[in-house]
């Protein structure tokens, strides 16, 4: 086993203990970035001034009638940027833009002594816009060749042979919904200026190095000039990996040139109309199998709908096609990738980062084609697993399948599934209108950034003379328990309880240059530079130890706050090592840094190892379903998930519950709806509120839950073998979609393939139930049933 894998004696890291922030988050006493408004002096509010056209050029900003608004102070446009006016890496972003780009944008922002005041101010600036043609769905985008970004191609094997061999070829589309981040803490920033003229700006980033450098280069500044801090975040899922760049430099520009503190935060509806969701996509497929249902070749083109701006469309695209396979061999594939430049909001990261496109398309795929192949779903995506020696698409070894099949195995005998589908039978035969279902769906995610750059994080520990420790590292805590695990990683690697250890808040002139907290690689990366921090003042504490114990420093065991050698009855309590240290002049702090090894991507071919592993789960959803209405309830679940030996496995479980639950929200609830007319709401973003956008709620969670971590599953080569756990979990709820399309073909005689939309809302269901009764597919005569899914057809 590897060094950084190896766990020492009485390891704090595997125990189940709750979030560090826990009491604070339930008692109310957790800050966030807005509540530090009310512990500055003197603090200007920003509002902005939106615009509510889809497309259109600005031909006049007149400010004068809010600069007379009571309370106004200042009102920001292009004008006022010392520096380049982008709030983007790709400077396609502009801060203060002179064409508007999507309904809401905003083109200015009025600084009030309260919000009220600016809100009065924003209604009092006057902008004159000459509406342009816009493009609001991806299918105007495709009709208009309206893309942007790059177009990769993901290919191996011979596809037009794989498919000419083939003795069954299916063809079709299948578009399906973005999804709202609905994190509980809108965006938000404060930035104030020292009398050195030293930047600090609070921000509700997942980034704070990016959101530094924008601010940086907005204010004309070196990033040494700014310092950004994360105390914690109420939710990002992605949206705050990007997006908060622009927020947190409108704030500092207000405090440069106010020179008092300025609060940015949006309402709800602002950053439901502001802020970028996830990525839509639209996929046109044909696949080919042989007689055995195993697949042949796959060609496809995945349309992704990244809005007016790239933001992170191009890596998310990137994630998409190299997802496409999920848990399946595919010997010849050919994707084609490519961006829609719609007048919407600029789409961004969400959990998964694409993945989740990528395997809903092949997920669709597979349930859709397995009655017309004659196979039991479950049977076709079991027929079609990676085994040993196989690759993927873009040519990375899968060298762990058989963890595949584990997690796969586990949940079936877990849910006890053979006893449970003959239930089920039976109750199916004995009520003609309602109807269950049980359906399996595994899952195979790539963890690393696809940019080989981005896989490097570090850590900054400090020990003091009384013998307590601080850590800082470059992650930021979005209430998944990163903090959790890096003091439970410190603790174990200094052999101390974990009472001495304490985290400090994330901030930039601690530690520089980091990656964002994504990817599902906070812990990995984070981790393994705290640990790596840690040995380095081991190292020295041993060599204190050594000589006071008389022995070699190789044989000092620093565990459980003391310090012990082999065949030496005299020990070393960890504050008298410390002291000792100190009076020997023993440096006691260490920047940690750690790299991910082995990974390479050619982003222009489309090839490598661009993961470190893949995580694995698997899940098995029953729902009912009413054949009148399509209202559905899930009856249980069970899944069985792969994070290698947890870190903090209640942490953990928790991850695994949220990331289902989002996924299912995604997958059958959360129906994002634009307007789409030539009316004078054109491009308008019409479920902007919870009364309108439907969220998971108590209600809509199982009625059982059971969810077990896969056991003795050590992932050689992270951090004291743990995998990492964020995205993953939310591709179980395929599970549920499955589920729900078998439930729907139970109203039918069989042997069709039923076409579901997604999200799967009981409309789509009860559409799905009326094709099945009728034995064929609806859309095959009828197109699409809203923006959904043309019919396929079997060669």
């Amino acid at each position: 086993m590897s060094h950084l894998s190896e766990r020492p004696e009485n390891p704090v890291v595997g125990l189940s203990m709750p979030h560090e922030s826990a009491t604070l988050h339930v008692t109310g006493a957790a800050l966030y970035t807005d509540d530090l408004v009310h512990r500055t002096k003197d603090v200007l509010h920003a509002y902005p001034v939106q615009v509510m056209t889809a497309h259109g050029r600005i031909t006049a900003l007149r400010t004068d009638a809010a600069l007379a608004v009571p309370g106004v102070v200042r009102v920001l446009t292009g004008a006022d940027v010392p520096g380049i006016n982008d709030a983007g890496m790709k400077h396609d972003e502009p801060l203060f833009p002179d064409e508007v780009m999507f309904h809401g944008h905003a083109v200015a922002w009025v600084l009030g002594e309260t919000l009220e005041a600016a809100r009065l101010g924003a209604e009092a600036v006057e902008v004159e816009v000459e509406e342009l043609p816009s493009l609001v769905t991806v299918r105007e985008a495709i009709e208009a060749d309206g893309f942007h970004g790059a177009r990769p191609v993901l290919l191996s094997g011979d596809v037009d042979s794989g498919l000419a061999d083939s003795a069954h070829v299916f063809s079709g589309e299948f578009s399906f919904s973005d999804q709202e981040h609905f994190y509980l803490e809108t965006h938000a920033a404060l930035a104030q200026v020292d009398e050195a003229g030293q930047v600090f700006v609070q921000s509700s980033t997942q980034h704070p190095s990016e959101t530094q450098e924008i601010v940086a280069h907005v204010l004309g500044l070196h990033s040494h000039e700014v310092t950004v801090q994360c105390l914690r975040m109420g939710g990002g899922f992605g949206g705050k990996e990007m997006q908060p760049h622009g927020f947190a430099a409108i704030a500092a520009l207000g405090a440069v040139l106010t020179g008092r503190p300025v609060r940015l935060r949006l309402d709800r509806t602002q950053d439901l109309t502001m802020s970028g969701k996830r990525h839509g996509f639209h996929a046109e497929w044909r696949i080919g199998f042989d007689d055995d249902g195993r697949i042949r070749a796959l060609d496809a083109t995945l349309t992704a709908d990244g809005g007016w701006s790239l933001d992170l469309s191009e890596p998310v695209l990137a994630r998409a096609l190299c997802h496409i396979d999920n848990t399946y061999w595919i010997p010849n594939a050919r994707v084609a990738g490519r961006i829609a430049r719609t007048n919407k909001v600029s789409n961004t990261a969400f959990r998964g980062f694409g993945g989740p496109q990528g395997m809903l398309v092949i997920e669709d795929i597979m349930g859709r084609c397995a009655p017309l192949l004659g196979l039991d779903p479950m049977e076709l995506r079991e027929r079609n697993f990676y085994r040993k020696g196989q690759s993927t698409p873009y040519g990375q070894p899968v060298v762990r399948p058989d963890r595949i099949t584990a997690v796969w195995d586990r949940v079936k005998d877990d849910a006890d599934l053979d006893g449970r589908r003959r239930e089920i039978a039976a109750f199916n035969a004995a009520h003609p209108h309602t109807k269950r279902a049980i359906a399996v769906t595994g899952l195979k995610f790539g963890i690393s950034f696809n940019l080989t750059a981005f896989n490097q994080g570090g850590a900054l520990v400090l020990i003091y003379k009384d013998g307590s420790v601080l850590i800082n590292h470059g992650g930021t805590e979005m209430g998944q328990g990163l903090h959790t695990k890096m003091l439970q990683v410190a603790a174990t690697s200094l052999g101390v309880p974990l009472e001495k250890v304490r985290l400090a808040p994330t901030r930039t002139d601690k530690v520089p240059n980091t990656s964002a907290t994504a990817a599902s690689s906070g812990t990995d990366l984070n981790g393994a530079a705290v640990k790596n921090a840690c040995e380095q003042l081991v190292e020295r504490l041993s060599q204190v130890a050594a000589t006071r114990l008389g022995v070699n420093p190789s044989d000092v065991r620093i565990v459980d706050g003391v310090a012990r050698a082999l065949g030496v009855d005299e020990e070393l309590a960890w504050n008298d090592l410390v002291r000792t240290a100190y009076f020997q002049r023993v440096q006691l702090s260490a920047a940690g840094f750690y790299r991910t090894e082995g990974l390479h991507w050619d982003a222009k071919t489309f090839k490598g190892s661009p993961f470190k592993y893949f995580a694995h789960g698997a899940a098995a959803t029953e729902v009912e379903v009413d054949g009148f209405t399509g209202a559905y309830r899930v009856r249980r679940v069970d899944i069985v998930h792969d994070v290698g030996d947890s870190l903090s496995p209640m942490i953990d479980i928790g991850q695994v519950e949220g990331g289902f639950v989002q996924g299912a929200g995604w997958l059958t609830l959360e129906d994002m709806r634009w307007d789409s007319g030539d009316g004078p709401n054109r491009g308008r973003l019409l479920t902007q509120a919870a009364s309108t956008y439907k969220l998971p709620s108590f209600s809509e969670m199982p009625e059982e839950f059971n969810v077990k971590l896969l056991e003795d599953a050590t992932e050689e080569g992270a951090v004291y073998g743990s995998k990492a756990v964020g995205e993953p979990p939310l591709m179980l709820a395929f599970s549920v979609r499955e589920a729900l399309r078998q439930a729907a073909a139970e109203f039918g005689s069989g042997g069709v393939g039923v076409e579901l939309a997604s999200p799967a809302t009981p409309e789509a269901v009860y559409w799905a139930i009326q094709a099945a009764r009728q034995g064929h597919d609806l859309l095959a005569d009828e197109g699409r049933v809203g923006d959904d899914v043309e019919a396929l057809s079997g060669a």
